[in-house]
């Protein structure tokens, strides 16, 4: 979390405007320039997480957000969260994940949370302990947002399959809609391209590997069988052990960069002179 205080710095150039002005409106010209300055803290963030990820999450990139100053409380705070609440940090945004958990790994290393499908899948003793989740290299067809993560809609619908639901208020796949999955091999109408493939004509397995099951020749993770017979084999999820992240986001870096104490200095000139109509 950023904050960021007034600090009176070259006031003699508005001196002037400073002595039109009354307590109140100093009070609210110093809240509009400390808001200034966060939002241009939350732009150098911005670019700063756009350079250090690949193909950056909209989720992501969006989770700074700027806690306003007001004529009260001259500070603003700039943070990754979607909590609405000023000064108060919690859990937000996206269910299981905390941006701030995501930056923290990516700023500070180390390893990083466990995603909520991780959770659930190790609870149904399907993902070993120890082990985390990564798609392959090259995506299972329809099942990935491009962004190295799988949709939500597909992961659902793994899970489902898998039946690794217990309390998460979502229901398991019934056997005979597992059987229909993997008896059809299509759905809707080709000329359209309207035919699901990708969620059609499959069973989906779980191997663990021959370092856990003798009987898997399989890198452990959830795969496919797709075809007559399930004679195509394709991998859908990875498990792999926990990694560390290095440290690759330095925000403290970022906002020296910024030179936020200049551009603060200078929007404060700006919104007095505003304020006095001059």
């Amino acid at each position: 979390m950023l904050k960021l205080a007034i600090r009176a710095d070259n006031l003699d150039k508005v001196a002037g405007a400073l002595q039109r002005l009354g307590e109140g409106q100093i009070k609210q010209a110093t809240a509009r320039a400390l808001n200034d300055a966060g939002h241009q803290a939350r732009r150098a963030m911005q670019s700063e997480i756009d350079r250090v990820f690949d193909r950056v999450t909209p989720w992501i990139r969006k989770s700074p957000k700027v806690f306003p100053a007001t004529p009260d409380r001259l500070q603003v705070a700039v943070a990754p969260t979607l909590t609405t609440d000023y000064g108060v940090f919690q859990r937000g945004g996206k269910v299981g994940v905390d941006p701030q958990d995501v930056l923290q790994a990516q700023a500070q290393g180390g390893r990083r949370n466990d995603k909520k499908s991780e959770v659930v899948l190790r609870r149904a003793g399907i993902l070993p302990a120890g082990w985390q989740t990564s798609i392959p290299a090259t995506p299972y067809p329809g099942s990935d947002d491009g962004r190295g993560n799988l949709r939500g809609a597909f992961m659902q619908q793994l899970l489902a399959y898998l039946q690794a639901y217990r309390a998460e208020g979502h229901s398991n796949m019934s056997d005979r809609r597992k059987r229909k999955l993997h008896n059809k091999q299509g759905i809707g109408y080709t000329g359209s391209r309207k035919v699901h493939q990708t969620t059609l004509g499959v069973r989906y397995f779980v191997s663990l590997g021959r370092e856990r099951d003798k009987t898997r020749h399989l890198p452990p993770g959830v795969w496919v069988a797709k075809g007559l017979h399930d004679v195509e084999i394709k991998p859908v999820l990875m498990f792999t052990r926990k990694g560390s992240y290095k440290p690759r986001l330095d925000m403290d870096a970022v906002i020296q960069q910024a030179d936020l104490q200049t551009y603060l200095d200078r929007r404060v000139r700006f919104r007095i002179r505003e304020a006095a109509g001059m």
